[in-house]
């Protein structure tokens, strides 16, 4: 019988394993760190959102990079069959707003036990702390795996599913491209994505901590077009801005603005267009009319944004309120619906929840995953050169890589 040989113990990598294991071939795993899944227990802040419980129209809307790529991959093992396998794996889930998908007890190691339970089902040779530091080649062909030890375990197929660079304590570190790279792959180039801002303005740093919910985000370059809008919440930071609004965002940024800055606007009152915003202040207004200008915002903001928002007015905070002009009351409600932010970079991969760029997939076959170029070898997950926005997207693409890649090398070997 023949043997699979799976690089990485990670989301992509244990359902490639366990898929393959089902059509009970022969599986190895390779595995760096002395556990599987330790990038998977973090993600979500520990709790794992797994997928996202959309239709195929939101699932494909939501790939950033190569969506039509992953055509044969999505409606081979979508979303709906991912959860179904979670459920079986004995992981119960639960679907949050926006369709996150979690596990009941909102913890990742319950998403990592479901896939370890079916390892061990399928009798999976799990290989911790082994790193595999070369691809045997010959001919085109896959033969097997070098490990830093100098060993060599040969195999049929070998599946790369090594990650990306982001979150490098886990063990990412880019060594997946320089294996692919060594035997004729195009990587495309890589960088950090799903990652906080850096911006310009200083009062940004007074707001540390502060987090707005239900705003509505437009980026785009000084005086053009918005190339991204987004709605949801957003986090204020001691180096700029970050949570789920602005992670969105930054997939965008990287694809738009190789270098330079970029504008960042916020409406904080989206359910307001301009007309009703200036009667709800005339409303505040006349309700607040013997109070200082400052004193007054406690209805709109909270408490620890109304003095940035005070200064940004250009109206003095001792004013009282039946003084401001009509022309300062236009001017403020312009604000709230534009507060802009100067975008100047991103943070790098520690604080990056996906790497951007990776195996070229033009080199890669859509329907089975394996290479173009060399024989018997498969791709899945970060490795490639595919990602998506928050919202359990980019763990749906590691489950739906992963799973043609175990069944397609499986088949193979039964052809050999």
């Amino acid at each position: 019988m023949g043997k699979i040989i799976v690089i990485g113990g990670g989301a992509a990598g244990m359902m490639a394993a366990a898929a393959a294991a089902e059509q009970g071939v022969k599986v190895i795993v390779y595995e760096k760190n002395e556990k599987l899944g330790k990038k998977l227990f973090i993600t979500g802040k520990g709790r794992c959102n797994l997928t996202n419980h959309c239709d195929m129209e939101t699932l494909f809307g939501n790939v950033v990079t190569n969506g039509k790529f992953l055509y044969s991959a999505f409606y081979g093992f979508d979303n709906q069959a991912a959860m179904d396998w979670f459920e079986k794996a004995g992981c119960r889930l639960k679907t949050e707003r926006g369709g996150r998908v979690f596990p009941v007890s909102d913890h990742s190691s319950d998403v990592i036990g479901a896939l370890s339970g079916q390892l061990k089902r399928g009798k999976v040779d799990i290989r911790l702390r082994q790193q595999v530091k070369s691809l045997l080649v010959q001919e085109g062909r896959i033969k097997g795996v070098k490990l830093s030890d100098g060993k060599i375990e040969y195999g049929d197929c070998v599946i790369l599913a090594t990650g990306g660079l982001s979150y490098p304590l886990t063990g990412s570190d880019g060594d997946g491209y320089r294996m692919a790279e060594e035997n004729g792959h195009t990587i495309k180039e890589t960088s950090p994505s799903l990652v906080p801002f850096i911006v310009r303005e200083k009062w940004c740093r007074d707001l540390q901590g502060l987090s707005l919910k239900n705003v509505k985000m437009f980026l785009g370059p000084e005086g053009k077009k918005a190339f991204y809008e987004g709605f949801g919440e957003m986090l204020f930071t001691h180096f700029g801005v970050s949570g789920p609004l602005v992670l969105s965002a930054s997939s965008y940024y990287r694809k738009k603005c190789k270098e330079g800055q970029a504008i960042l606007r916020l409406d904080l009152k989206p359910a307001l267009d301009l007309e009703q915003l200036d009667k709800r202040l005339l409303r505040d207004f006349e309700e607040n009319k013997n109070k200082q200008f400052k004193n007054s915002l406690g209805g709109l903001f909270p408490s620890r944004l109304i003095p940035v928002m005070v200064e940004l007015s250009g109206i003095e905070g001792e004013k009282k309120i039946h003084e401001i002009t009509k022309a300062e009351r236009v001017r403020f409600a312009h604000l709230i619906k534009n507060l802009e932010l100067t975008v100047t970079g991103t943070r790098g991969y520690e604080e990056a929840v996906i790497t951007r760029g990776g195996v070229y997939v033009k080199e890669v076959n859509p329907s089975t995953m394996e290479s173009k170029i060399v024989k018997g070898l498969y791709f899945a997950g970060e490795v490639l050169d595919v990602d998506a926005l928050t919202g359990g997207f980019n763990l749906q693409i590691a489950w739906s890589t992963g799973y043609l890649a175990g069944v397609s090398a499986a088949g193979a070997l039964s052809a050999i």
